[in-house]
């Protein structure tokens, strides 16, 4: 099972190390930040389900059914909130983007 098996068995194509690449670490995380206000529900101030839903065309997501969705916020969500604040969001992003990881860009991520 490969790591796009993972979770929702979902496919997308992973634009996140050619962006790294083109961007720089510092462009990359800008990017994230910019991907993660579209999501977000403004007065949460997070990514809830009811955001994601509504604004998963925007990404290309708009075929995912309801309980894909759930999966990526159960998987995303690092506090148990129900929500995806902006550091859970770039952590999902990253984990899901297998070849960033193996891209000298990851180093910036390292602490």
């Amino acid at each position: 099972m490969g790591a796009a098996d993972k979770g929702t068995g979902v496919q997308f194509e992973d634009f996140l190390p050619s962006m790294a690449r083109k961007l720089g670490v510092e462009g990359l995380i800008e990017e994230l930040c910019k991907g993660f206000e579209l999501l977000m529900d403004p007065g949460a101030g997070k990514i809830t389900f009811r955001s994601l839903k509504r604004n998963a065309a925007m990404l290309g997501l708009g075929e995912l059914r309801d309980d894909e969705l759930s999966e990526m916020m159960r998987e995303g969500d690092l506090d148990g909130d129900g929500a995806l604040d902006q550091m859970e969001f770039c952590v999902l992003m990253v984990r899901l983007s297998p070849e960033l990881m193996q891209d000298e860009s990851h180093r910036a991520f390292q602490c």
